[in-house]
């Protein structure tokens, strides 16, 4: 027996990186996985690639309708949400003096309020269905402590840990387990983009932010999504009943907490 058989997980941000590599190790386990994504033609790819256990919705975390709809598309098609995977984020650096209310704004939207109302939306349809769940939020090293140029990044990240745990803390007693995992460097397209962000802000060579970072890394390379999959099929497996409002580090041993 797979350790998720008979389940559906929701992924938000699941067309690319670390949600597809999520989405793809679920469908392993025998899961049901339901690809949320803004970008509705790379997801119905992603999914027809994956098989008939995967499936696209169209998913904005930033408009409430389109979550509640998102829901309620996983929720005809299985019959329920078992698993949910907060993984959409966004990414952006500047100086502390150069910070616009408008990056800001973009930030918070998806990565601590869309994590949030996501939330909530999953939890209540959990909670009605009377079954229990598994909430599984992303959240990162950059929530475990500052950084110079990444400010308003690592504040989301950090309110990501705190949201788990008040989280954790309040839906158990509904049997909905809620932990996250926070990535260190991982490798993709999403490091390609910071990479540059790097470049431009520190005068570097492309590239060079991106081999400097992995050569730091304890393990002696920068992740990759495979190495996160195996945090996320325990979390929301039967082997994490007793975990609760926790976050854990997969970094390569880049945090010790």
């Amino acid at each position: 027996m797979k350790r998720l058989d008979g389940k559906a997980a929701l992924i938000t941000g699941a067309a690319r990186g670390i949600g597809l590599a999520f989405a793809e190790a679920y469908v392993r386990e025998g899961a049901t996985v339901a690809i949320g994504d803004i970008d509705l033609e790379t997801a119905e790819t992603a999914a027809a690639r994956i098989g008939e256990a995967a499936f696209a919705v169209p998913l904005d975390v930033t408009d409430q309708a389109s979550i509640e709809a998102a829901v309620r598309a996983v929720e005809a098609r299985t019959g329920g949400i078992d698993i949910l995977v907060n993984n959409a984020a966004l990414f952006d650096l500047a100086p502390i003096v150069e910070i616009t209310r408008e990056s800001y704004d973009r930030l918070f939207s998806v990565n601590v309020a869309g994590v949030l109302f996501m939330l909530q939306a999953v939890a209540k349809s959990m909670i009605e269905r009377g079954q229990g769940g598994r909430i599984i939020n992303m959240a990162s090293q950059a929530g475990r402590r500052g950084e110079a140029l990444v400010a308003v990044y690592c504040a989301s990240k950090a309110a990501i840990i705190s949201l788990t745990q008040s989280a954790g803390l309040d839906l158990i007693r509904h049997g909905i387990n809620v932990n996250a995992i926070a990535p260190g460097v991982v490798d993709g397209e999403h490091w390609d983009h910071v990479d540059a962000l790097f470049a431009k802000h520190e005068g570097l060579e492309p590239g060079e932010k991106k081999r400097r970072v992995g050569a730091a890394v304890p393990y002696g390379r920068m992740g990759r999504a495979e190495d996160l999959t195996g945090m996320a099929v325990f979390l929301a497996s039967a082997e994490a009943d007793y975990v609760v409002a926790q976050t854990y580090n997969v970094d390569g041993g880049n945090w010790m907490s």
